[in-house]
């Protein structure tokens, strides 16, 4: 479980940096499409929207969201979810993309967007949770489409 989820900055890189060493390649092929993320990556997310860390007993960084109009389409906020591997199946996604959810709606969002690996099973059960959702298959990938409630 999460002690505590906040706001990232670029004091945090570091944190995010090491976060990604305890992912596995695949888990950061499934977020990432590849199995490296370089520190520019990591300031350019930073850059691109509002990004929180889902922080354990510890404070490790244990989950990443990030939020932001990357489509650049008005009323749409893309996501960006990332649970370390020994924390997946445990809730942990799914609060930390409520958590966006609420970001998304306050910033005046009616559409939350992901796109993703079509075979990206858990990130997809988490999309269908947070609402009415409409997928477009593109390849091997999927652009979900998930519209906020009120």
């Amino acid at each position: 479980m999460l002690a505590g989820i906040r706001r990232a900055g670029t004091s945090d890189i570091a944190h995010i940096d090491a976060f990604h060493h305890r992912c596995s390649p695949a888990g950061l092929h499934r977020r990432w499409g590849r199995t490296r993320v370089a520190i520019r990556d990591i300031e350019r997310l930073l850059a691109a929207g509002t990004t929180w860390l889902g922080l354990d007993a510890a404070g490790q960084v244990t989950a990443m969201a990030t939020a932001g109009g990357i489509s650049g389409e008005p009323g749409v906020m893309d996501l960006g979810l990332q649970v370390a591997d020994a924390a997946q199946q445990r809730g942990i996604g799914k609060l930390m993309a409520r958590h966006t959810v609420a970001h998304a709606r306050s910033s005046g969002a009616h559409t939350l967007s992901v796109y993703t690996a079509a075979s990206n099973t858990p990130m997809l059960r988490i999309l269908r949770r947070l609402g009415p959702a409409e997928q477009t298959p593109h390849g091997s990938h999927v652009d979900v489409r998930v519209r906020l409630r009120s």
